[in-house]
């Protein structure tokens, strides 16, 4: 199994309904995406609760069977989609990809 995980900081808008919105946008694309890749075995995507300078603001938890249909999700039209949209509305990315 290879799993897959990205945190995000949303870009600082001063306005906290919109910081809401995309972080809700993003979880929805994300998690949407298992109905259309079928190299995923498991997603989620949580959004931050606690009050933290150091904290991120979504994170992505995803795992798959092996690294190419981890490559294979990575190229995927739909995965290039929600990853544009979601480098529109962030503006720090800290990701981690490991086998187990």
């Amino acid at each position: 199994m290879f799993k897959h995980i990205v945190m995000w900081k949303l870009r600082d808008q001063g306005d906290e309904a919109a910081k809401e919105r995309d972080a809700l946008a993003i979880k929805s694309r994300l998690e949407g995406l298992k109905a259309t890749i079928q190299e995923i075995s498991h997603i989620e995507v949580g959004i931050n609760a606690c009050e933290s300078a150091a904290a991120y603001d979504v994170v992505l938890y995803s795992e798959f069977a092996d690294l190419d249909a981890l490559e294979r999700y990575r190229v995927h039209p739909d995965h290039r989609e929600a990853a544009a949209f979601v480098a529109s509305v962030t503006s720090d990315r800290a990701v981690v990809d490991y086998a187990c």
